[in-house]
């Protein structure tokens, strides 16, 4: 995913796909390229919330050394 995206933005275009697949309002033609792209954010999300649990855990392990 090489766009600019932050995790509000990716969690809000999660959303808006999900509510389109349980409104039935994608044809066949999209089913797969929306799929396709919900995957990419989920990817994007797991990955954001890994490297934010990493920054974390760095900042706690330099407070308890000082």
């Amino acid at each position: 995913m090489k766009e600019k995206l932050n995790y509000k933005e990716a969690m809000a275009e999660i959303e808006q796909i999900v509510a389109q697949l349980e409104e039935n309002k994608l044809d066949v033609d999209e089913l797969s390229a929306k799929v396709k792209r919900v995957s990419e954010l989920i990817a994007f999300c797991k990955a954001k919330l890994h490297d934010t649990e990493k920054e974390v855990e760095n900042i706690l392990k330099t407070i308890e050394e000082e």
